[in-house]
């Protein structure tokens, strides 16, 4: 039994026969947490049952639902009003004021939004630093051809760096090494997944171009070929610039939390971005929104339809892609924003959009349709993100590569701050054992 004390500066925690007071942690925004870094120390030898438990006990929570790994800065999300902010900066309120992927990258990775002398200087970095060694060219020609883009851009990330060693043991405390680090992965991620692609699909290598800005330059990379260069359109850039912001960072999630664990072993930037590549290239986590456009497709070849998805969903027979989030109980902001600018941009580029009205259909159904109001399943930002990316070009088989290369900029800061956490330990869960007791050897018995 936990109890709040009338200070609600701790708790009370009865186990067997003893009581111990465990301190609060509260957040920014009125979040509380009970600090039980020193339960084990606390209930060492303490009788459960009339049963004696040395060591003590531990928590108990498996895929860590209601446990918090670290104190943090960077991002903030209230699921339950559907709010989602970055440094303390609403994200739709970035998003409307039409603030480019590198600007939100610096808030996110520095703590503020760049000045225009800041910005300047940091592009220069990124084009400083946007070309591979010609060395990494033989890396991609070893590559068996249609290879998993994620495995490549997470096998080269951790490659490219082996080409500046001195990198891979900058002090995160310095603020000129940690800036061109950040940089160097920041524009490196881009070359590798448009470098990925060109592989896969058997094209020349396009390499990046300086004059041009991140976006402009990832979909030059993408799509020019010797004969004829790519020019994206405004619309098309402001759609990839939308579409990594919303990207950029969310909280302790899977891959981040995976970065940040390996970070904590001390290991350096590069490879532990590199471990957030993979945890992200597992379906459950970066893999979403292809489930999404599967789904909507099949609805567009008739295998299927709206209201068919609804019932099975409704008879839990299937779990519908783009809906529902652990953390939103509410709309998901980023899907509100998304969903705005697929229109727009659909219109604008003169698309048919087959798939977009179909989702626009299954959205209508499920806001309306007491089932879904009551479990709170509301469209997520996968649910429109890859519609997005269709329309602007980007094969299904690079989505997982675009969500990694905007989660970068949350992976950095996310590194950073771990490394700088004062007390800071190697991250390392317990367990509740539930194999086999003590077993004794046969040792009569021949091998």
């Amino acid at each position: 039994m936990v109890n709040f004390t009338q200070e609600t500066t701790s708790a009370t925690l009865t186990i067997g026969d003893r009581v111990i007071e465990l301190p609060l942690v509260v957040g920014t925004e009125g979040e509380v947490a009970i600090d039980i870094r020193q339960l084990r120390q606390q209930t060492d030898g303490v009788a459960i049952n009339g049963n004696l438990v040395p060591g003590g006990v531990i928590s108990f929570d498996p895929g860590y639902k209601n446990t918090g790994s670290c104190q943090s800065e960077i991002t903030y999300i209230n699921g339950e009003e559907g709010i989602l902010r970055y440094r303390g900066y609403n994200i739709a309120d970035l998003a409307k004021k039409g603030y480019r992927f590198i600007d939100v990258a610096m808030l996110i990775i520095f703590g503020e939004l760049p000045t225009a002398a800041e910005r300047a200087n940091f592009r220069d970095l990124l084009t400083h630093n946007e070309l591979l060694d010609e060395d990494m060219r033989k890396f991609f020609d070893s590559l068996p051809p249609h290879g998993d883009p994620m495995a490549i851009l997470s096998a080269a990330v951790q490659c490219s760096s082996l080409y500046n060693p001195e990198l891979r043991a900058i002090d995160p405390a310095d603020p000129e090494g940690f800036t061109l680090a950040a940089a160097k992965l920041l524009s490196k991620v881009r070359t590798i997944a448009a470098f990925s692609y060109k592989k896969a699909i058997g094209q020349p290598i396009r390499y990046p171009n300086p004059e041009l800005d991140y976006v402009r330059n990832f979909l030059h990379m993408m799509f020019s070929i010797p004969n004829k260069p790519y020019h994206a359109s405004e619309t098309e850039v402001d759609a990839l610039n939308l579409f990594l912001t919303l990207h950029a960072d969310h909280e302790q999630n899977c891959s981040t939390s995976t970065v940040r664990m390996v970070g904590s072993s001390k290991a350096n930037l590069f490879d532990s971005a590199s471990s957030g590549i993979s945890a992200l290239a597992g379906p459950l986590h970066g893999g979403a929104n292809i489930a999404v456009v599967n789904m909507l497709e099949k609805v567009s070849r008739e295998e299927t339809t709206v209201n068919e998805l609804i019932g099975l969903a409704k008879s839990k027979k299937i779990k519908l892609p783009g809906f529902g989030h652990r953390l939103y109980k509410k709309y998901d902001p980023r899907a509100r924003i998304i969903k705005q600018k697929v229109d727009k941009l659909l219109g604008e580029l003169n698309h048919d959009a087959p798939l977009f009205t179909i989702a626009q259909q299954l959205e209508e159904i499920a806001l309306t349709d007491d089932y879904f109001i009551a479990k709170r399943l509301y469209p997520n930002v996968d649910f429109y993100s890859g519609i997005m990316l269709r329309a602007i070009g980007i094969p299904v088989n690079m989505f997982t590569v675009m969500f990694a290369m905007a989660r970068m900029a949350g992976w950095i800061a996310q590194w950073r701050e771990e490394m700088l956490t004062p007390g800071a330990a190697i991250q390392r869960p317990r367990q509740v054992y539930t194999g086999a007791p003590e077993r004794t050897i046969d040792w009569e018995m021949g091998i």
